[in-house]
């Protein structure tokens, strides 16, 4: 019997070895995903012996497989208390597998004691930092962060000395690696350590020979700045972001002007004057497009985070003049960029000077042969209206909206769709009557379905907005007029705009206006139209009153049961049990 109870405890071990050597990924895949069941009948002394030993052998295997292996060794800290094959995979070709081993190892971190933390981790984290290969010693660099807090202070120094290694290493993937965490390790170190240590590499990676390096040392340069006290910054960290944002590289400039509001709150208020004024005017004018477009998304943040009693000033005399040279930039994605943050400025600015230097700039681009750009400045129309009024705007508002609701892009259409309540309920209900009906009652028959149906929803939101009086004088005549008409496809969207409107309209203009049409349409000859007065009927059935649905909708349901189509009688039948009409 004894031999008959190892057999059992063997059996698990002996299924994952056989589908562990499947020829079959999928196979492969599943059995590592059951790996902490089988840790867990094992038990820790056999799993280690046994387990981890077979599965460190196996790690040459398809990157999937590898990955799978690496994130469930994360879990495995308290089946095994240890992260051996971690160490294997850490050095793996394979970016994500390598990653993945290193979100593993750093969480098994967490579950050491200080002393096991030194015995065990540490060495390990030594190991990778002294590997041969590339691979190993970008993996330690993601490590040092979360060690360096609970070791010794001799291991500390052992620590800051790999790190220091790594920052100068031969290659540039392990440049890149550490410049990517210096942010993170500054955060755990002594701050006399930041000054002495910390600086100094964060100096020569940002002048490194590669900019893929540099430009992740402008990364670190803001959680370095949150660091340092006050005093500091001008000497430490200044010298190197002012050459970072002259860069010769794009991809450099690119990232100060992407990481700008980051770096100016963690510089304050007054190296942002002196010297971050000056880099942004800068960067606004970069001659790469790219670098523009960044760091015109970041003008409204940018102005927000200034100064209160010197705000104003450095945006009339420093910002703005930039402002109004990129509303006509030649590239179209620097006008986009803008023109969605721009309007914001006018909450910032006031009245006075939002009507007299922002207005035009509005108006410039709501003109602008880039829909992006047009859609962009009404999509953000709110934030002008509550400063001066839309009034303002109407004027060359309304030959934006005009060309926007009828550009050939579809996708342009229905984003111009999306903002008409909003645009409803600025105008109002006579400006709105007047101008903007007639595009909206085109939209129902354009030919694109998406717009149709996003035309639809459209007039439920007016009508919620604008009340069910305005919608019986104004929109429903026309929607029930389209029941006539000789394209069916329209005659299907009478039927979507009655779903639509019958709740917000409420009874008795659904049971006097609208549901005599849909009965009349259950006689249309296309299929599509009469399943689709089933489908209505079903929908509009519970705003009606039970004299409607028993007198007027049961007999039309029933006449369509027996439909000569499988489609109709189906709907018609749903939609009798649904109302319990049977």
């Amino acid at each position: 019997m004894a031999g008959a109870d190892g057999d059992d405890s063997l059996y698990p071990i002996a299924v994952l070895i056989d589908e562990l050597r499947n020829e079959d990924v999928q196979l492969r895949l599943n059995s590592i995903k059951k790996l902490s069941t089988i840790a867990l009948a094992l038990g820790v002394e056999r799993t280690r012996t046994e387990l981890l030993p077979f599965l460190t052998d196996t790690i040459y295997d398809e990157d999937e497989v590898l990955l799978a292996l690496a994130e469930q060794l994360g879990n495995f800290t308290m089946l095994v208390g240890g992260p051996d094959p971690l160490e294997s995979l850490a050095t793996v070709e394979e970016t994500v597998v390598r990653d993945k081993a290193v979100e593993s190892l750093r969480k098994i971190s967490h579950e050491h004691s200080p002393v096991d933390l030194e015995v065990h981790f540490e060495p390990l984290v030594k190991r990778l930092a002294s590997g041969d290969w590339f691979t190993s010693r970008t993996s330690a660099c993601g490590l040092f962060s979360v060690c360096y807090p609970r070791v010794s202070s001799t291991v500390k120094a052992e620590i800051r000395q790999h790190f220091r290694t790594l920052c100068s290493d031969d290659t540039p993937m392990v440049r890149r690696a550490a410049a990517s965490k210096l942010g993170e390790f500054a955060k755990v170190l002594e701050l006399d350590y930041v000054k002495s240590d910390i600086i100094s590499l964060f100096t020569a990676l940002a002048s490194d020979e590669q900019d893929s390096v540099r430009l992740l040392a402008v990364e670190a340069c803001v959680s370095i700045a949150t660091l340092l006290p006050q005093e500091d910054l001008e000497t430490l960290v200044m010298p190197t972001l002012r050459q970072a944002a002259e860069d010769k590289s794009w991809r450099v400039r690119y990232m100060v002007a992407d990481k700008f509001s980051e770096l100016q709150k963690a510089v304050g208020p007054e190296i942002t004057k002196n010297d971050l004024v000056p880099a942004f005017q800068n960067l606004l004018k970069d001659c790469e497009a790219e670098v523009r477009a960044a760091a015109a998304n970041k003008v409204k943040e940018f102005c927000e985070n200034l100064p209160e009693d010197s705000k104003e000033t450095i945006i009339m005399s420093h910002i703005l003049p930039c402002v109004k040279e990129l509303v006509s930039d030649t590239n179209q994605h620097v006008k986009s960029a803008l023109a969605s943050v721009i309007m914001g400025l006018s909450t910032i600015l006031g009245k006075d000077n939002t009507i007299e230097h922002l207005l035009p700039l509005f108006l410039a681009q709501l003109k602008d042969e880039c829909p992006e750009v047009r859609l962009n400045i009404i999509s953000n129309l709110d934030c002008v209206n509550e400063v001066i009024g839309i009034r303002q705007l109407s004027q060359s508002l309304l030959p934006a909206i005009v060309e926007l609701a009828e550009d050939a892009k579809w996708r342009v259409r229905l984003a111009i769709i999306e903002y008409m309540p909003l645009l409803a309920g600025q105008l109002g209900v006579e400006f709105f009557d007047e101008k903007l009906n007639s595009l909206c009652m085109a939209w129902l028959v354009d030919h694109v379905y998406a717009i149709r149906e996003a035309a639809t929803c459209n007039l439920m939101k007016l009508v919620e907005k604008f009340g069910a009086e305005w919608a019986q004088n104004t929109i429903v005549p026309k929607v029930l007029g389209m029941s006539n008409d000789p394209n069916y496809l329209h005659r299907m969207t009478t039927l979507f705009c009655i779903n639509s409107l019958s709740e917000a309209c409420g009874q008795e203009i659904t049971t006097k206006q609208m549901l005599p049409v849909v009965l009349k349409m259950s006689n249309d000859q296309v299929a599509n139209v009469r399943f689709n007065v089933a489908k209505s009927l079903q929908k509009i059935g519970p705003v009606l009153d039970s004299n409607a649905l028993q007198t007027e909708v049961k007999p039309v349901l029933e006449k369509l049961a027996n439909d000569q189509d499988m489609d109709v009688k189906y709907f018609a039948q749903e939609a009798i049990s649904v109302l319990a009409l049977a």
